[in-house]
């Protein structure tokens, strides 16, 4: 039980460093490349923390892909040569209609 808060702090002490980073990658690269302004600490904290939330999950959800789960592997596994080509083609018309 002593090494609970560990596992509390070590998240939380990524999200601040990797703010930093995100502030130090922007000063960099952004005023040099797009002419903008520099950020603060705590802007960049934000940036981060709003990226997250539009673009990523904050590391949490199934990220298998569909095919490591056993019963769906097992079907793709019996499936004849008639039946994979047409599901092939399912998928391939799929991709090209989005």
């Amino acid at each position: 039980m002593k090494r609970k808060p560990i596992f509390v702090l070590i998240p939380v002490a990524l999200f601040f460093a990797v703010g930093g980073t995100v502030m130090l990658l922007w000063n960099w690269l952004i005023p040099v490349i797009f002419g903008l302004k520099a950020i603060t600490y705590f802007q960049a904290l934000g940036l981060f923390l709003l990226s997250r939330i539009l673009l990523g999950s904050f590391g949490f959800g199934n990220k298998k892909p569909p095919f490591a789960n056993p019963k769906i592997r097992e079907k793709m596994m019996n499936m004849t040569d008639e039946e994979r080509q047409q599901f092939k083609e399912e998928w391939k018309n799929r991709c090209q209609n989005k």
